[in-house]
């Protein structure tokens, strides 16, 4: 049953939040992520493989650690309520190119009359029942947590229109998808990919959104904190990676 949004309240207070994306199913590291303190688990459906089951237990387990499970999703527009209904207590949603795109978002989050979320109270979100009716809805339209991606040059053009739509929460900014979409394949440490970059985070002043990236590192994450963002998440991959190369390398 939903319950407050910790990310949001922080977020709110004008607080930073540090969480970790993933693209495997693993409810373990859910759980390490959980005790070592995070503040959310974006559970990436994008480019990761889940089944709807296993991603109901990735939100499960981020639940019983004190992790906000916010679904990255896929393109099919039915995700948006499937992983609501499943429990998840944010959406992050790729590819946001135009104000439209991001009024559609919210349309599909929240129920009637703010949006056209369909309504059930069988399901898990609602406790199978056990919440149900106006008191439910209004606590789902309150927490739920919505991130948009700004991955595309078009994305980057109309920032300000989309970020104005109300319900948007977060500006997340995809720097690999940014970069290949601008023409640089060789990563997004290119300099006219941190310039654009960099005027997001400008414009994010000015319009009073909240911003969201990735890091890889420690340093990623304080650049990232310096830089603006306030939703942070380190890649859980690049994270297992850099340290078992570390191991290796230290045994040489």
């Amino acid at each position: 049953m939903i319950e407050s949004n910790k990310v949001k309240e922080k977020l709110k207070a004008g607080e930073n939040t540090a969480g970790a994306i993933m693209g495997i199913y693993s409810p373990a590291i859910v759980e390490m992520l959980g005790h070592a303190g995070y503040d959310f688990i974006i559970i990436d459906d994008e480019h990761g493989a889940y089944s709807w089951s296993e991603l109901e237990d990735m939100i499960r387990t981020a639940r019983l650690v004190d992790l906000i499970p916010i679904v990255r999703t896929d393109y099919n527009p039915s995700s948006i309520q499937k992983v609501l209904d499943r429990g998840a207590y944010g959406i992050q949603i790729p590819m946001v190119n135009t104000k439209e795109d991001a009024e559609l978002v919210v349309q599909r989050a929240k129920y009637p009359p703010a949006g056209r979320r369909g309504t059930a109270f069988s399901m898990r979100a609602a406790g199978y029942g056990y919440d149900s009716g106006k008191s439910f809805m209004d606590k789902s339209d309150d927490n739920i947590l919505i991130s948009v991606h700004i991955e595309t040059p078009e994305a980057v053009k109309n920032f300000e229109e989309i970020v104005s739509v109300p319900g948007i929460d977060i500006a997340f900014i995809g720097p690999t998808d940014l970069s290949v979409n601008m023409g640089y394949k060789d990563g997004a440490g290119h300099p006219e990919v941190q310039e654009v970059i960099n005027s997001l985070y400008t414009k994010s002043k000015k319009s009073g959104i909240h911003m969201g990236t990735i890091a890889t590192s420690k340093e990623d994450l304080a650049s990232a904190f310096e830089k603006g963002a306030s939703f942070v998440s380190v890649v859980t991959t690049a994270m297992l990676k850099k340290n078992f190369d570390e191991v290796l390398r230290g045994a040489e």
